[in-house]
């Protein structure tokens, strides 16, 4: 019995053997033609098949296995003639093959000897799915034969496709605006914001304002205590008391010198000190307008009954505080930011453009500004384009402003921003995105006839904000499905109708 079982493991082990020897001969097998819709094996028993697997014809002595190769190349068909079941010299046949696609299309595909097979003279164009007339002569005989291979087909009712919200269009020239989609973020108008600064030293004694409030131009901010304030007054004031002193020496001077009484150095000195004194006024009274006062706060200072120490913080426009470092008692310096003062009632968006994108870009372009989180938007225009790209994200900034009458739009926030070019732009052919769907490895729309829907794969180009422009496989003038075609390829997967590829 242990004798048997070896004898009968090594038989099974040289005909596996055998088998395999056989397989690696025959190279790659070609794919087969029919109606393979859905799984393979039983695409198997619907038609006979031939030694390469493909469909098998028989008319009296002749025999024909038509096969599509596509191997290393584009689809091509290669038909093995035989004559009561032995390979006949391919120069033997003569042959065409019709292919009656979706549309009403027709290609028709002359053979020529090729090895051991005839070989079609052109290629098959996807989607493989027609119904085919097959034409041979072989010994002066005549022979036909029609079959059905149908791919990425399906019939749906009129009404059930309606009911359904499908919508259908014919395929044609579209006029679009150009539009680039790029995201963004809100920023502060730089334009519009202030930061307050006291410009010299001192103790807050008053604060009027609180982080949040709004402004008016021109409105009382803060008080603050300033030794450095009461040294430049009384500089000023100083200066006032010499320039006044000099004046009057010079007038005493002039009289002096009219009446031959006085030298003339003696005139000429006066000039000079009521010059030098006129400096030093003109000095001092530059001084603290430096510091933000007004001419009237300025002449005030000669006012007996103006504190010298007293700093006032005004706002130079209207806003609101979106900053506050300041409480009565605290010591600032002359650098400090007390308070940043906004106007909101405009903002920025900063835009990333890449740098494949900077030609389509341009300042005044029209900007529509999104945000999904907040579900608004707001149009603007392009102000500026970085003149840098960054070494590491490639891409360089632009700036649209937009308006903000209500405060919704917040710095930080992520938008969206469509950049529209405003000339219409015609393409030869396109179609809604929402007529796009995946099939297999390819871009398909799915053509229409009366009931009866099957895909066309479509080379697709630039996208202009719901349309996409179609390059190639779609013919103008064709019906197809427009909008929710989901459920038109939903059904065709649901009916299997699949190549087996």
């Amino acid at each position: 019995m242990k004798m048997f079982n070896v004898v009968l493991g090594s038989l099974l082990l040289i005909a596996g053997s055998a088998a395999l020897v056989y397989i690696l001969k025959m190279g790659p097998a070609p794919v087969a033609t029919g109606e393979e819709h859905g799984d393979a094996a039983k695409a198997a028993t619907e038609y006979e098949r031939g030694p390469h697997n493909g469909r098998l014809l028989r008319s009296g002595a002749l025999e024909l296995e038509i096969t599509i190769f596509e191997s290393g190349v584009p689809p091509e068909f290669h038909v093995f003639p035989f004559a009561n079941g032995k390979p006949l010299p391919p120069e033997d046949v003569q042959l065409t093959i019709a292919l009656h696609r979706f549309g009403g299309r027709t290609d028709t595909i002359a053979f020529k000897p090729q090895d051991d097979y005839l070989l079609g003279g052109q290629t098959v164009v996807e989607p493989h799915s027609f119904d085919v007339d097959v034409n041979a002569t072989y010994d002066s005989q005549t022979h036909d034969w029609r079959f059905a291979s149908y791919e990425g087909r399906t019939t749906m009712a009129e009404e059930a496709a309606l009911q359904g919200g499908v919508e259908f269009a014919v395929a044609g020239p579209v006029s679009v605006s150009d539009s680039i989609e790029l995201p963004g973020e809100i920023a502060l108008n730089a334009d519009r914001l202030v930061h307050i600064t006291p410009r010299l030293s001192g103790v807050a004694r008053e604060v009027h304002k609180s982080l949040g409030d709004s402004v008016q131009a021109e409105e009382l901010l803060a008080v603050i205590d300033s030794k450095e304030l009461a040294d430049i007054k009384s500089e000023y004031l100083a200066a006032i008391e010499r320039r006044d002193l000099a004046q009057a020496r010079y007038t005493i001077e002039s009289d002096l010198h009219a009446k031959k009484i006085s030298a003339n150095q003696e005139l000429l000195v006066a000039r000079q000190v009521l010059a030098e004194a006129g400096i030093g006024v003109r000095s001092a009274q530059q001084k603290l307008q430096s510091l933000g006062l007004t001419d009237a706060a300025v002449a005030s200072a000669r006012d007996q009954n103006d504190p010298f120490t007293r700093y006032e913080l005004f706002s130079p426009i209207d806003g609101r505080v979106i900053e506050k470092h300041l409480a009565v008692g605290e010591a600032v310096q002359e650098t400090d930011d007390c308070f940043v003062i906004a106007d909101l009632s405009a903002v920025w968006v900063k835009i990333v453009v890449y740098a494949a994108d900077l030609k389509r870009v341009r300042p005044g372009q029209r900007a529509v500004v999104r945000s999904a989180d907040l579900d608004i938007s707001a149009e603007g225009a392009v102000s500026y384009i970085g003149e840098l790209v960054g070494q590491e994200t490639r891409a360089a900034q632009a700036v649209v402003s937009i308006p903000n009458p209500e405060g919704l739009w917040r710095a930080g926030l992520y938008v969206t921003v469509d950049l529209i070019d405003d000339a219409e732009l015609k393409l030869p052919l396109a179609v809604p995105s929402d007529a796009i769907q995946e099939f297999r490895d390819w871009s398909v729309v799915f053509m229409r006839d009366g009931d009866l829907y099957e895909i066309c794969p479509v080379e697709l180009g630039r996208r202009f904000g719901d349309w996409v422009e179609v390059t190639s496989g779609l013919e103008p003038g064709v019906t197809y499905v427009s909008k929710n075609s989901y459920l038109i390829k939903a059904d065709i997967e649901k009916s299997g109708a699949t190549h087996d590829h």
